[in-house]
């Protein structure tokens, strides 16, 4: 049977209390960048962990339409023959970015230097995100884009030199900083970016590991062109926002115990654990090392009771992804919640906080929108450990009902979150795009716990 809008549907109820341990698949936003500076990178580059994601294997494709050899030996490997700075070659016919945004932007900075024609295009929901914020600047270097009121597609025109830029970011976006550093790559000197509140630095980092002369703090990053980047390998490390689910679900459903392996804890990445520290969840950080130039850690979750909490603005660029999850969290806290200062969410994949206002709305939640943000109201959700479905030793419980997710990846599985603490069975309907980040979670979230099938 298939959802409200033709697409899959989920049915999500009460499962058990969550236990054991798990490894999500790996981070996206690593997986993009690899295997982008793979390509551009003299020698062969091995990347493991890759994450088997629509999202990322759209990069990949469009990477091998440019002349890109790149091999598949195995579930989450590729093998990238790097073609060097200068070796992309045009394709014939549109590049097709499918849902991915960071695809999209990042790739915008890498062709804005180009010596061809390049046309990057996406899916439905893609061609009504915000691309000016990307446009601008690398107009500002001298790239020639041409769009619809800033929209997807975007046509950009070739150029075999960039000028050099110091730009100051007007919003916190690290797709924004990373699509102006690829691109000044191709600049006649130094490029630097400054933004208002430091962003994610997985770009920075891995350019760093490809031998870019490169500059950053947090805050700032600037860029020397000139050097050649060399193949490296690169082991990606689990996806923090895939993660941010568990660690959710985790914290309210009463007798959970759960350790996620080895997560990318990049601080620039991790503004939720901050956040569902402050509304009293019981999450341990043991440290395991680097992976591809980032740190990982397993994290230890335990159920807790979860309060509500004002989240500060300056945690908001650190959690930007986790956000519909941090929704159903406070939507079964004790007390309020209130989320300031995120107006970005109303320009992803959804309207993040409409969306998943009328989302947990449908299930019973308080929830009031805020032109940046929400003020949620919790029901106080609590259950006696290993009470499962039974709806007489549950209090503050969402009702059952249907939910739609505007088929949003990450709404879909924050409301199925939200769903393992109802009343009843939920319809969450519209959710085959939860494959552009994170393929199999319904099965692994049954593996651990949840109450999750198809319609």
């Amino acid at each position: 049977m298939s959802g409200g809008h033709g697409a899959p549907a989920w049915i999500a109820a009460p499962g058990r209390p969550l236990a054991g341990r798990l490894r999500v698949p790996g981070d996206k936003s690593v997986s993009h960048r690899a295997v982008m500076l793979g390509a551009l990178a003299e020698g062969t580059t091995r990347v493991t962990g890759f994450l088997e994601g629509e999202d990322t294997c759209a990069t990949a494709a469009i990477l091998q339409r440019l002349g890109v050899r790149i091999e598949a030996p195995g579930e989450g490997e590729r093998l990238v023959h790097g073609v060097g700075l200068h070796g992309l070659r045009a394709a014939e016919g549109p590049l097709d970015c499918g849902n991915a945004g960071t695809g999209m932007r990042l790739l915008a900075g890498l062709l804005a230097g180009q010596g061809f024609d390049s046309v990057l295009t996406g899916d439905a929901s893609l061609s009504k995100r915000p691309m000016r914020r990307v446009i601008e600047p690398l107009e500002r270097m001298g790239a020639r884009i041409d769009s619809e009121g800033g929209l997807p597609p975007l046509r950009i025109h070739a150029k075999n030199a960039l000028q050099s830029i110091d730009y100051e970011c007007p919003v916190a976006s690290a797709q924004v900083k990373s699509a102006i550093l690829l691109a000044g790559l191709y600049a006649s000197g130094p490029t630097t970016v400054r933004e208002p509140h430091p962003t994610r630095d997985y770009t920075e980092r891995m350019l760093a590991a490809f031998g870019a002369d490169l500059e950053f703090a947090p805050g700032i990053a600037t860029l020397r062109p000139g050097r050649v980047l060399t193949a490296t390998s690169v082991d990606v490390p689990a996806d923090f926002s895939s993660a941010a689910f568990f660690l959710v679900a985790a914290s309210l459903i009463p007798g959970s115990h759960l350790v996620l392996e080895r997560v990318g804890v990049n601080p620039r990445r991790t503004g939720l654990l901050d956040a569902l520290k402050l509304m009293g969840a019981d999450i341990r950080l043991r440290p395991a090392g680097e992976q591809g130039g980032e740190p990982v850690a397993d994290l230890e979750v335990r159920a807790a009771p979860l309060r509500g909490a004002v989240i500060p603005e300056a945690l908001v660029p650190d959690m930007i992804d986790e956000f519909p999850a941090l929704f159903a969290a406070a939507a079964l806290a004790e007390g309020t919640t209130v989320v300031r200062g995120a107006a970005e969410l109303r320009v992803k994949e959804s309207d993040r906080i409409a969306v998943m206002a009328e989302g947990l709305r449908a299930l019973g939640a308080a929830i009031d929108e805020t032109p940046d943000g929400a003020v949620i109201t919790g029901s106080g959700f609590t259950a006696k450990a290993g009470s499962g479905t039974s709806a007489g030793t549950r209090s503050g419980a969402l009702r059952g009902g249907r939910a739609d997710s505007r088929g949003d990846h990450r709404i879909a599985m924050s409301l199925a979150v939200a769903a393992q603490c109802a009343a009843g069975e939920v319809r969450i309907d519209d959710v085959a795009n939860v494959a552009t980040s994170f393929p199999g979670f319904d099965a692994l979230a049954r593996g651990v716990g949840f109450g999750l099938r198809l319609a």
